[in-house]
């Protein structure tokens, strides 16, 4: 007998998180509990991402070990994958190894086109695209996911080596901006998508959608523009090139993380990396002439989730 309940364990560069689903009927899902922990993989090391300390392994494995006990609670079988970080790390097969063993999850590492198509996967069942020509854009810690969907069938679905924490560390010494550094940051940004000769920049597009921590915090940051207050769910939520060059010019004018904070609807947390995710962000409405972006809330974790379910006998055993 199958579980009722199944969880995903998504192992970002930045944070980690754990989504908790109820199985529904007709293959669909329920969220019903949730958990992020923010945790830089290989922050000792610059913007190459290739070693993961003792430090940081010790505190993955405590993060994980309290994701399986909630994971327990519900008797919810659990699928643990790792991005960015974890696979250019040198010493990843001894991480998989020391997290298996303490926590007794396996850590399955998936390439950056397994995680494109995962975010896609996502994004279409929380925004109902299958029909649309969408362009998924979901920017992580450590790299950048593109995916160009056509009637649900991916035309191309590819990671760059861009994130906000990776550039961070390349360009912001101390997370500190100076206009020089921005346009290096913006340069390499540009630079590091045209290379990628699979992304193609004048297709045309129905739908931009955006994915994950960089794109819902400018989307909070534009909704607090718009209404002076927060809202619970930015899922949907759309906002227009204007808007968003507005709000990335507020971040980018802000010189410390300290200034960063007084920006209405930005999480305290993301102070420090917000300016190179927004750079990201900026130069990919600028490539590809974006008018809009709408927000998806579900992105790789929840597309795991619906894989698992997608491949029963494999993971619900």
């Amino acid at each position: 007998m199958l579980s009722k309940y199944i969880a995903a364990i998504d192992m970002g560069t930045n944070s980690f998180h754990l989504v908790v689903a109820e199985l529904k009927k007709k293959d669909s899902f329920k969220i019903i509990d949730r958990e992020r922990e923010i945790i830089r993989l290989g922050s000792h090391k610059g913007e190459v991402l290739n070693l993961i300390s003792k430090e940081e392994i010790s505190k993955s494995i405590e993060v994980i070990r309290r994701f399986k006990q909630l994971a327990s609670y519900y008797n919810a079988p659990v699928r643990a994958v790792a991005t960015s970080a974890v696979r250019e790390a040198f010493n990843r097969n001894d991480f998989i190894t020391e997290v298996q063993e303490n926590t007794g999850v396996h850590v399955e590492i998936i390439d950056g086109h397994k995680e494109a198509n995962l975010i896609y996967i996502g994004a279409k069942k929380a925004l109902e695209i299958s029909d649309k020509r969408v362009l998924c854009i979901d920017i992580g810690g450590g790299s950048t996911e593109f995916v160009l969907g056509d009637n649900s069938h991916p035309v191309f679905a590819e990671s760059v080596k861009i994130g906000a924490v990776r550039l961070s560390r390349k360009y912001f010494q101390g997370y500190i901006l100076f206009s020089d550094h921005i346009n290096e940051c913006s340069s390499y940004i540009e630079d590091e998508i045209a290379s990628n000769k699979n992304i193609c920049l004048n297709e045309h597009i129905e739908l931009a959608v955006g994915s994950s921590g960089t794109i819902q915090s400018v989307a909070s940051m534009i909704n607090y523009l718009r209404n002076g207050a927060m809202i619970k769910s930015m899922n949907g939520f759309s906002f227009t090139d204007e808007e968003f060059f507005k709000v990335a010019e507020i971040v980018l004018n802000k010189r410390t993380p300290r200034e960063r904070l007084t920006i209405g609807g930005l999480e305290a947390k993301r102070a420090d990396i917000i300016p190179a995710g927004v750079l990201i962000l900026k130069k990919i409405f600028e490539m590809f002439k974006l008018k809009s972006m709408t927000v998806s809330e579900y992105a790789l974790r929840e597309g795991i989730i619906l894989d698992m379910i997608a491949n029963k006998d494999l993971y619900l055993k």
